[in-house]
């Protein structure tokens, strides 16, 4: 694997960036509501609808950024495989050969 490939250290700890911003929001809210309810089963329930919505957006958010170079040429060899495959194409030159087959060319009935 080559060191390109290897995911940097902003991408290994994006998850956990990720779900601190959501937990700061979400404490944040619960102590907006706490202060002004003065309830704590409706500070919690609002703290974790804020987390839960918070993680959500951000991590929709991540998706949306344009991906790399690198990604986009794993992608293209993903899509190259699939059309291989769907095509009929073992991939990598692994084909059936003609005389490989069970010798039955009839075509298949509807039922």
């Amino acid at each position: 694997m080559t060191n390109s490939l290897q995911p940097t250290r902003r991408d290994r700890f994006l998850p956990a960036e990720l779900l601190g911003i959501s937990a700061g929001l979400g404490v944040f809210v619960g102590l907006i509501v706490l202060i002004a309810t003065r309830e704590f089963i409706l500070a919690g329930v609002a703290l974790g609808i804020a987390f839960i919505l918070s993680l959500v957006l951000m991590a929709l958010f991540a998706l949306a950024f344009k991906p790399t170079a690198a990604e986009v040429e794993d992608i293209h060899e993903q899509d190259v495989e699939a059309e291989e495959k769907a095509a009929g194409h073992a991939p990598h030159g692994d084909a059936v050969k003609p005389d490989q087959t069970d010798g039955d060319d009839r075509e298949p009935r509807g039922h």
